[in-house]
């Protein structure tokens, strides 16, 4: 990847989320020109100018909802992370049309942009909640999904390459419970799980930057990527962290039960994905469905769907002990920083 930077001008939209800021950090280890870090806060972008002091880093204000401001910032970009979006499960719950507007209609302004610059490649972020989705969050990244897939089925013979790349839960990211899980221990309180049995893929930002890097450097327009993440259970999460903090017990647990749009266990691929998926070792790759808009295929003639596959989910994944959260979470620094702290 380092060499397509090489004098390059990369936009991060979303730039100042936990995501955004990690991707700058290698972006600045490369010999990139410019890294612009397009956002609506402008109290994160001053805390991360401060953070970072590097003439190359451009912070610009603006929303993906506004479609202006986007391709503004956009134009005369090589290379575009597509990483603003609304993230909360529950909030999206009760505000399902911001999720909307940020999620669906922002995610087409950034890569309609994108193509109108014509860039060289969008990378846009998703969620294992897009796989058959239950809350209003998924649904709306399972649109974003299909709309980055549109413009890849449509715009063909364009030199923009659009990719979608899925995560699932990104150790210390904004969102995180981890950090709710330190802080609660800290302060002698019991432990809040939703339900014991309950299975989320780990990833750590690094993870996360690695798959985009993976997905920039060999995608074909269209194409969606996940990386094999492991899973562990949330009871297993929250006695790994009381580990991980030096701690000889087990902590003490509340559960609190499902929370609005929750599932026990999540998927990076449907069954139908995982059938046509292609093995990259590290990473499943699941080209775009580039058949035309021929109503005899979804009438007439159809597909074989006999070769049925089981879908990539968090029950049937690697299943990572306490011991190895532990390991994975002493592994990571933002951790280690948030235990460290006051």
């Amino acid at each position: 990847m380092s060499s397509n930077l090489k004098s390059s001008v990369v936009t991060i939209t979303g730039g100042t989320g936990s995501f955004g800021s990690t991707m700058l950090r290698r972006l600045l280890s490369l010999d990139c020109s410019e890294i612009r870090i397009f956002s609506r806060d402008e109290n994160k972008q001053d805390n991360l100018r401060n953070e970072i002091l590097d003439k190359r880093v451009r912070f610009i204000i603006g929303d993906v909802r506004d479609k202006d401001s986007v391709s503004k910032a956009i134009r005369g970009s090589d290379f575009v992370f597509h990483a603003a979006a609304l993230k909360q499960v529950p909030s999206c719950e009760f505000f399902p049309m911001q999720a909307i507007a940020t999620n669906v209609n922002g995610s087409f302004n950034v890569i309609d942009a994108s193509f109108e610059h014509s860039v060289k490649s969008v990378v846009c972020l998703s969620t294992d909640k897009a796989v058959y989705p239950i809350n209003v969050m998924g649904m709306t990244k399972a649109t974003m999904e299909k709309t980055a897939q549109s413009f890849a089925r449509n715009m063909n013979s364009s030199e923009t390459r659009v990719a979608i790349t899925r995560y699932g839960n990104v150790m210390m990211s904004r969102g995180s419970v981890i950090p709710l899980f330190v802080k609660q221990i800290k302060s002698g309180l019991p432990v809040t799980i939703t339900d014991p049995r309950m299975t989320r893929f780990m990833m750590s930002l690094s993870d996360s930057v690695e798959l985009v890097e993976y997905a920039f450097e060999h995608a074909n327009t269209g194409d969606l990527f996940v990386q094999k993440a492991p899973a562990c259970t949330i009871l297993d999460l929250a006695k790994a962290v009381s580990i991980a903090m030096g701690l000889n017990s087990d902590p003490e647990i509340r559960v609190i039960g499902v929370r609005h749009g929750e599932k026990l266990f999540e998927s990076l691929l449907g069954s139908e994905e995982r059938a046509k998926a292609e093995d990259l070792g590290n990473y499943f790759r699941v080209p775009l469905d580039s058949r035309s808009l021929d109503y005899n295929i979804y009438f007439d003639k159809g597909i074989d769907g006999s070769n049925r596959f089981e879908a990539f989910d968090s029950q049937n994944t690697k299943q990572l002990s306490v011991e190895e959260v532990a390991k994975l979470l002493l592994s990571n620094r933002e951790f280690n920083e948030l235990v460290s702290s006051n």
